[in-house]
């Protein structure tokens, strides 16, 4: 649980809030409190969903689904508001770590914990269906494990037995390693026997740590789902018989929940008897790197039926012809694969690229330099100050790192050495950067106190400190620290010594700070929330904030080139709330800093991803791994490379190599040429990133000409060229 935050309700419906339990795009859960001190979880809808009809209508049916359920192993329903001005629905608290966490702290379940678990999901799975309903994310992070037994939990895309749904085309509901092949190829049609599908995958996590179907890209996983052969390499033999027929891809050879739950009676009570099917100790395994990993690349027509196993070398052309018919079949719910990467995507990590690279340009390396990788988490207890944005700065040779467990260290790039290490509360953000021998980063003393905070970079040493706004970043610019002061009243520069050098009046509307091309600027809008409303941008100065242009609703700001401000313009600024969904940008906005007239550059088509400019280039990064280089100054687009990589970072780019760079979540790095978008060269992820892969987004920059990047908690460094 962590703290309510800036501008939460301290009650709703007469349950007093005491912190948060966790949020995502449709809402926030909340621990409550009623008058008489019983517990409830409290799912409060965000504002703008509240607005649409549609969301609401959803919101009623997962209340009236969730109370028809009332078994011993699933949270009950105990108050709900759905036509309130912000729906919520309040059930009862669980208190317990769910099972992914579990698995994650304590390893692979025993037997007995199996055997337990098994029955305990069978249960609360019978009274889910008894009640007419199909839950259609049976996954670990909804499992609580608790100690009278597990329970599970949200029912958000459960849908009754009827088909009677709201569910939109293009849309896809679930979460790929759980799902069941017929859930991925037509959701509207998903049965009962979905659920028992998604139960053998979960036994299988929960026996060896890993699903039956896992790898590194949700359309890699989705194929094993559908077509592959589970991996049930660790699985206990007395468990082998039950997800097998679990996992069978037709729905009607599936065994009932009756059935499982006898063969699941029938399974010693004790940890003393039967052994994995590999003979070994049942343990993780590391994730494939795409289908010709798997045996169902290389298997027989049968084993995409589910009714055969052959490895047959000469059947590859069937898998991937199967492969083709697999990313039409998803392409209603938005799973769509890459049929040419896997098809037929050389192999372009070669020693040639490598060679020629190095012979292009001797390395600049720190001296000393070697490859080398760093745990940056630490164990300290504490509410976090975590704002799931870890990563790195530079300044020269020198290198800054924040991580779990404190507020920022220095590391010798040269050898991954921890030189100093300072802050107590746990902490997961990225330091703010650094200049002139001084560091600067985030610090929150209690709940509602937010500082930036000033190191010296040699000794780690607090210089001084300042209160800030909670909510709004602080920046360097050009002449210094721009911040927001902590009422929001002004905004407040501040010199490398702590002195304040100006400070300027904010509006009474929404604003926030922005920096773009060096110069310090404010982006002002009279919605409530960022994005909701055509923002003016104001150039900052000491006692003065002047409007300069006035930009459309959901730009994004992207830097300057040349000194003007550039931004993205939407094609739609049209609120969207769907998971995955990418905002499709159609123009770059170039201001003019003196006339503040706004030039609109259109691309040669919308591009979606998160978008970073980079010596006059903005790259769009597209949460498949698709990079789309484009001109800031024509918009022209220059290239544009599908990777295969998912959950690339921001790029980093070295114009003596002419290479771009990138890191993903799972501690993989990709070089591509700044100048064609060919790949040149890709390594292998970490053994072990940490456990924040999917907190933290990756981060990746150069130090001279050595990359170092950030996976997780993990930071490491790799030469410029791939080799080492």
């Amino acid at each position: 649980m962590t703290p309510l935050s800036t501008g939460d309700p301290e009650s709703i419906g007469g349950y007093t809030l005491l912190g948060r339990l966790g949020a995502g795009g449709m809402g926030v859960v909340f621990l409550g409190v009623s008058a008489s001190g019983r517990q409830v979880a409290v799912k409060l809808v965000h504002g703008p969903h509240a607005q649409e009809e549609e969301f609401r209508t959803r919101f009623r049916q997962e209340i009236a689904a969730a109370r028809k359920v009332s078994g011993a192993f699933t949270a009950p329903v105990v108050d709900a508001d759905p036509d309130a001005e912000r729906p919520w629905m309040a059930t009862l608290y669980v208190p317990g770590l769910n099972l992914a966490e579990v698995v994650k702290r304590d390893g692979p379940l025993s037997q007995r914990e199996l055997r337990a678990l098994g029955l305990g999901l069978t249960e609360a799975l019978r009274d889910i269906h008894r009640a007419g309903l199909v839950h259609r994310d049976l996954k670990p992070g909804n499992v609580l494990m608790t100690e009278d037994g597990p329970r599970v939990i949200d029912f958000g895309i459960s849908r009754a037995s009827d088909n009677q749904t709201l569910t939109t085309t293009g849309r896809m509901i679930g979460t790929p390693p759980f799902m069941s092949p017929e859930q991925l190829a037509s959701p509207r049609d998903v049965t009962p026997a979905s659920d028992v599908f998604s139960l053998g995958s979960l036994l299988v996590f929960a026996a060896v740590g890993t699903g039956p179907f896992d790898a590194d890209s949700p359309y890699i996983t989705g194929y094993q789902v559908a077509f592959g052969t589970p991996d049930l390499g660790g699985v206990p033999e007395a468990l082998l018989e039950i997800v097998e027929r679990c996992l069978d891809k037709d729905p009607a050879a599936r065994p009932e929940l009756a059935d499982v739950q006898r063969m699941l009676q029938a399974l010693p009570e004790t940890d003393a008897t039967g052994s994995p099917r590999t003979g070994q100790s049942a343990r993780p395994r590391r994730r494939p790197a795409g289908p010709a990993s798997r045996s169902s690349a290389t298997g027989s027509a049968g084993a995409a039926t589910g009714t055969g196993t052959g490895r047959g070398r000469g059947k590859r052309r069937r898998a991937r012809m199967l492969l083709t018919g697999l990313g039409a079949a998803l392409a209603v719910t938005g799973l769509v694969f890459g049929v040419t990467v896997f098809a037929s995507r050389p192999d372009t990590t070669t020693a040639e690229n490598a060679a020629s690279a190095a012979t292009a340009h001797a390395a600049s390396l720190p001296d000393g330099w070697r490859p080398w990788q760093r745990q940056m988490r630490y164990a300290v207890k504490g509410v976090p100050l975590d704002y799931n944005t870890t990563g790195c700065v530079t300044e020269g040779t020198a290198l800054f790192c924040g991580g779990t467990g404190f507020t920022a260290a220095r590391i010798d790039a040269a050898s991954g050495r921890i030189l100093w290490r300072t802050g107590t509360r746990p902490q997961g953000v990225q330091p703010i950067g650094v200049r002139d021998g001084v560091v600067f980063t985030y610090e929150a003393p209690d709940d509602r106190t937010r500082r930036v905070v000033a190191l010296d970079a040699g000794t780690g040493h607090r210089r001084w400190q300042r209160d800030i706004n909670t909510a709004e970043p602080a920046i360097l610019y050009d002449g210094g620290l721009l911040t927001m002061s902590p009422d929001a009243s002004s905004f407040v520069a501040y010199g490398p010594s702590g002195k304040e050098l100006w400070r300027a009046p904010s509006l009474d509307e929404y604003c926030t700070t922005a920096v773009l091309g060096g110069a310090p600027y404010a982006l002002c809008s009279v919605a409530s929330e960022p994005g909701q409303a055509p923002a003016d941008l104001m150039k900052l100065g000491p006692g003065s904030l002047t409007e300069t242009a006035t930009l459309p609703k959901k730009a994004e700001a992207l830097g300057a080139v040349g000194g003007q401000p550039l931004f993205l313009a939407p094609q739609t600024a049209k609120d969207v709330y769907e998971s995955g969904y990418e905002r499709p940008y159609n123009a770059l906005l170039r201001v003019s800093s003196e006339t503040g007239q706004v030039r609109r550059i259109p691309l040669a088509h919308p591009l979606t991803g998160a978008a970073t400019l980079v010596g006059g280039v903005v790259y769009f990064v597209r949460s498949d791994g698709t990079v789309t280089a484009v001109s800031a100054d024509s918009g022209k687009q220059l290239w544009q490379k599908v990777t295969d990589m998912e959950s690339l970072s921001a790029p980093a780019v070295s114009t003596a190599y002419k290479r771009v760079y990138f890191a993903n979540r799972f501690g993989r790095l990709l070089a591509l040429d700044s100048r064609t978008g060919a790949e040149v060269w890709r390594t292998s992820a970490l053994d072990d990133p940490g456990d924040k892969t999917e907190s933290y987004p990756p981060r990746v920059l150069l130090v001279k000409d050595a990359i170092v990047a950030m996976a997780g908690d993990t930071a490491f460094s790799r030469s410029p060229d791939g080799t080492k």
